[in-house]
């Protein structure tokens, strides 16, 4: 069997049916964690120093995962732009184009395994 030169119409409409599914739990996970990500009230009647340092922490954990959900938002966005621009599956560093079993696992990979080990 022959390598790949171009990715299918029907692989990359998976792979974008993937992307959208993995964005909708990006928005579902926002809408879940901003409850976490609120100002810690800083009354030391009502709460004490303990528990308060420790809505702290859950505060900055919160806030720590809204970011990393910020990066992946950014990553699928890339992917989108380089189906768009038929880039899709190729590696953003090397131009070769990346294992399909690489974007199953990831659909937002943007490059192929070599370059990502450096």
């Amino acid at each position: 069997m022959g390598k790949v030169t171009r990715m299918d119409e029907t692989r990359i409409a998976r792979y974008r049916a993937a992307l959208e599914t993995a964005l909708a739990e990006l928005d579902s996970d926002d809408d879940l964690g901003a409850e976490g990500q609120k100002t810690v009230d800083l009354d030391q009647q009502a709460v004490g120093r303990l528990s308060r340092m420790d809505a702290l922490q859950g505060q900055a954990m919160a806030k720590a995962t809204a970011a990393r959900r910020e990066t992946q938002r950014r990553r699928i966005a890339a992917a989108f732009e380089r189906m768009d621009e038929g880039e899709y599956g190729y590696c953003v560093d090397c131009g070769e184009e990346i294992a399909e079993k690489r974007l199953d696992l990831d659909p937002a990979v943007p490059t192929c395994i070599s370059c990502a080990r450096g």
